[in-house]
C-alpha cells in the first residue's frame, strides 16, 4: 500500500501476530494557538502524549532552563531548525547542541540551558510520570490501548554515560529511507519535509501490528488519513478519519490502524516521526539506522546475526 517507490516497500515482516478485539482512537495536539502547559518569562511549553512516549514541544529563548533532577530513564532531544543553541550536561559532562540535531541524554540528573533560543523537542517515555501528568491529552489514556505491545527499552549505549549528538543535516542517500536515529528508548526519523501539497494519487497508507507513531508536524498543515479495520463486534467498529491539523502538532497514530499523512500547505510541509521503544524492522535494515554502532540492537535480533 506504499506510494510510488517507496522504500519501505523492503521492511522485513512484523512478528506479532495479535489479533484486535478493540481499538483506540488517534489522539491530536496543537502546540500553537492553545495554552501552554508550562509557561515563563523565557519558554512556552506544551506537553501531548501517547502510550509509550510524551512529546513536550518548546520555544524558548536564550537563558531558558529545563532540569530533569532524577530522570527515569534516557530521553531525546531535538533541534529542528538552523540557527538555536543548547548546553547539555550530565555530572559526568556537557555537550553544545546547534543547528538541525538530535541529542540522546541518559537518565539520572541533567540540565538543558538554551544558548541561542529557537524551538525544541524533548521526547521522554511515559515512564516520566510527572511530565505524563501535565499533557493536555493525558486523560485519553486513563485506559492502556489494547493493541500496543507492552513497552521494553534497549539496550544501553555503547561506551557508557555521555549525552550522544548527531546532526539532522546528513545527505539524502539512494536506498535509504529518511535520516532515522535511535536510542535505548526512541527512534526518530528527522526528515526534510517537501515543498506544496503531496498529490493525491501518491500517497502511502500502511499500518503497524503493535506500536504507535508519533508524527510531529513541524511546518505546514497536514490531514492525517486513518482507516480501522472491521472486526466482528461492529459496536467497536470506528469511521475513518481524515483529521487536519496545522504545524506545529502532533498526531499519535494507533495500532492497527491503516495511515498516511497527506501535507497540505503550499509551502513547506515537514514531518518528524518518532518511535517508542525503536523500530525492530528500521533497525534490521542495512545503512538506514545512521548511529546503529552507538546503540545495540536487542540480544534476540543480535543472535540472529541481524
Amino acid at each position: 500500500m506504499y506510494g510510488r517507490d517507496d522504500l519501505r516497500t523492503t521492511l522485513a515482516p512484523a512478528r506479532s501476530g495479535r489479533v484486535p478485539t478493540a481499538f483506540k482512537k488517534a489522539s491530536y495536539a496543537l502546540f500553537t494557538g492553545t495554552e501552554p502547559q508550562d509557561a515563563s518569562a523565557l519558554s512556552r511549553d506544551w506537553y501531548a502524549r501517547g502510550q509509550t512516549m510524551i512529546v513536550a514541544y518548546s520555544e524558548a529563548e536564550a537563558g531558558a532552563v529545563f532540569d530533569r533532577a532524577d530522570q527515569v530513564d534516557e530521553y531525546a532531544v531535538v533541534l529542528p531548525d538552523e540557527g538555536a543553541e543548547l548546553l547539555i550536561e550530565i555530572p559526568e559532562g556537557g555537550e553544545t547542541v546547534s543547528g538541525r540535531a538530535i541529542a540522546f541524554v541518559p537518565g539520572g540528573r541533567s540540565r538543558i540551558t538554551v544558548v541561542k533560543g529557537g524551538r525544541l523537542l524533548r521526547l521522554f517515555t511515559t515512564r516520566s510520570a510527572d511530565l505524563a501528568a501535565k499533557c493536555s491529552n493525558a486523560a485519553a489514556y486513563a485506559e492502556p490501548d489494547p493493541n500496543v505491545a507492552p513497552y521494553a527499552a534497549w539496550p544501553d549505549p555503547v561506551g557508557g554515560r555521555k549525552v550522544r549528538v548527531y546532526s539532522g543535516n546528513v545527505a539524502p542517500q539512494e536506498g535509504r529511507f529518511g535520516r532515522i536515529y535511535r536510542g535505548s528508548t526512541i527512534m526518530v526519523n528527522f526528515g526534510d519535509g517537501r515543498v506544496g501539497p503531496r498529490s493525491p494519487d501518491n500517497l502511502s497508507p500502511h499500518h503497524h501490528d503493535d506500536f504507535e507513531q508519533y508524527s510531529i508536524a513541524l511546518d505546514g498543515d497536514y490531514v492525517h488519513h486513518l482507516r480501522w479495520p472491521w472486526i466482528s463486534d461492529s459496536t467497536r467498529w470506528i469511521d475513518d478519519d481524515h483529521e487536519r491539523i496545522a504545524a506545529p502538532s502532533v498526531a499519535v497514530i494507533p495500532p492497527p490502524a491503516i495511515h498516511t499523512s497527506q501535507g497540505m500547505a503550499p509551502g513547506l510541509n515537514r514531518l518528524l516521526d518518532v518511535f517508542c521503544p525503536p523500530r525492530r524492522d528500521f533497525s534490521l535494515k542495512p545503512g538506514w539506522v545512521l548511529n546503529a554502532d552507538d546503540y545495540p540492537m536487542p540480544a534476540d535480533d543480535q543472535e540472529t546475526g541481524a
